[in-house]
């Protein structure tokens, strides 16, 4: 006959369901323990740097590099084109204005002065030719003129005669009336005479006037081609030291092709790059300091170049007062850029907590030094050393300002010494 078997009250799958379930409270339970409180991290204390807050001086100041350059530069351009045919001196050389540089050669400037003095002479000697004609034609008018009153007076003697003869009844009517036509006729040659002369005299003035602008023209330009040719031989405008000299004998230069620059060596002045950041801060007037041979000197901004080139810009500084002795062209400077007056302020030391928390945020040492917590904060202008802290924090305080790379999201740091 059949046997009733007993059942089991604790199978192995109730016992493993109960277990699962189990572990499955258990991680809850701890995933809501652990997330209730604060995340910690241990931390060893000399694998990280604590500064202290503090309030004192301030000023917002960059840092940036600058090169001294001479304080005036006149470029050296090929006012004419032509071929390089003989250099005078060698970069670097100390000049005198008006010394020559080197000297180019161009065949159609040179002809074309040949063509223009043929020019010059040739006028001259039209204009020449045409006062000697006019001279004459002049002096025709002028005896023509010492005939014609000759005949006047000779006409005026014969018609007075004829006049009184006539009334004493001693001559005809018509031997009076031919000499008194006469007389009238001369009279009318004399006027009309005078007044061919009066015209002439001002013909030959206005031809003269006309001859002499043709000649001065012509002569001015002659004037401008001998200078174009004479632009050939490059000269030192001013005094000073021929740099950057770029030409070779038998080498072929264009029109405004560069060819060198004189530095005038009366003075410096700095030439600093800035990113483009700043562009909108930087005005003339702003003042920056550097230390050369263990001595402060002071710099102002004189001149900003707005063209932004890879992301820079640069601005011309002048020295204020003293310039150090012993500076050379092309020397490099670092220069600290104040964009503000000096200031009491809170601040804390720069470091690699920024790049994390934006400084927005950093972790704050407690009183009795074991541990670091998460305080908000607000900061305001920097320099090179420090940030201006504008709440959060006071003086006295420590913080951690080292990296916060490899903290995640922790809310706590556990100081171990």
């Amino acid at each position: 006959m059949d046997r009733v078997i007993a059942k089991k009250k604790w199978s192995k799958k109730r016992i493993l369901t109960i277990a699962g379930i189990a572990a499955v409270l258990f991680l809850i339970a701890a995933s809501i323990y652990f997330t209730s409180g604060k995340s910690k991290l241990n931390v060893e204390m000399d694998r990280i740097s604590i500064s202290e807050v503090k309030k004192g001086p301030f000023q917002e100041t960059i840092p940036i590099n600058g090169v001294v350059l001479p304080i005036t530069t006149i470029y050296l351009d090929a006012i004419e084109g032509g071929r390089v045919e003989e250099k005078y001196v060698e970069d670097g050389t100390i000049m005198k204005k008006g010394d020559p540089i080197l000297r180019l050669s161009n065949t159609d400037l040179e002809l074309n002065l040949l063509s223009q003095q043929s020019n010059v002479y040739n006028t001259l000697t039209q204009m020449q030719i045409a006062r000697n004609a006019a001279q004459q034609n002049t002096v025709s008018k002028l005896n023509q003129m010492t005939d014609v009153e000759s005949q006047l007076k000779e006409a005026e003697r014969i018609y007075n005669l004829d006049k009184s003869l006539y009334q004493q009844k001693a001559i005809g009517l018509q031997e009076f009336k031919k000499a008194e036509n006469d007389y009238n006729y001369y009279i009318q040659k004399k006027q009309l005479t005078e007044q061919l002369l009066k015209q002439d005299s001002l013909t030959n003035e206005q031809q003269l006037v006309q001859a002499k602008q043709s000649y001065q023209g012509s002569a001015d330009a002659l004037s401008l081609f001998r200078k174009k040719v004479g632009d050939l031989i490059v000269r030192a405008p001013i005094d000073g030291q021929l740099t950057s000299l770029d030409a070779e004998i038998g080498q072929s230069k264009n029109k405004g092709e560069r060819l060198g620059q004189i530095d005038v060596l009366s003075g410096f002045k700095v030439r600093a790059d800035i990113d483009e950041h700043y562009i909108s801060r930087i005005i003339t007037g702003l003042y920056g300091t550097f230390t050369f041979a263990n001595k402060e000197y002071k710099l102002v901004v004189k001149k900003i170049y707005t063209q932004v080139t890879n992301g820079r810009f640069q601005v011309d500084m002048e020295f204020v007062g003293t310039v150090p002795q012993g500076i050379r062209r092309g020397q490099t400077l670092q220069i600290l850029l104040a964009f503000s007056d000096e200031v009491e302020a809170v601040q804390v030391a720069k470091g690699g907590f920024y790049q994390q928390t934006g400084g927005n945020w950093i972790f704050k040492v407690s009183d009795n030094g074991n541990t670091a917590y998460k305080v908000d904060i607000q900061l305001g202008r920097q320099n090179p050393d420090y940030y201006e802290v504008l709440s959060g924090l006071k003086p006295g305080d420590k913080v951690v300002t080292s990296s916060y790379e490899n903290y995640g999201s922790m809310q706590e740091l556990v100081l171990k010494k």
